[in-house]
């Protein structure tokens, strides 16, 4: 996902993995960073401890670039049901 959005948008790509270990520390929690696993555009933290899907990401950064939301891709019930 984050190749694919770092083309289509003129945004940098920071990846942080750590092992989880590293993530439980008092240290980490003074930081005041979301519990990983977690996504976060710019300031705006999407998740944490969850997956979250490409359309919440791609959403995200349009805000954050201040562009219109993509529109959301339906699948083959959304299509069959006109949903």
């Amino acid at each position: 996902m984050m190749p694919r959005l770092g083309t289509k948008y003129d945004i940098e790509i920071e990846v942080n993995s750590r092992p989880k270990a590293e993530y439980l520390t008092d240290e980490y929690f003074t930081l005041d960073l979301p519990v990983a696993p977690a996504v976060m555009v710019g300031e705006e933290i999407l998740t944490e401890g969850k997956d979250v899907d490409d359309h919440t990401v791609e959403t995200a950064i349009c805000r954050q670039l201040g562009l219109p939301a993509p529109e959301e891709k339906k699948g083959v019930l959304g299509r069959l049901f006109g949903r």
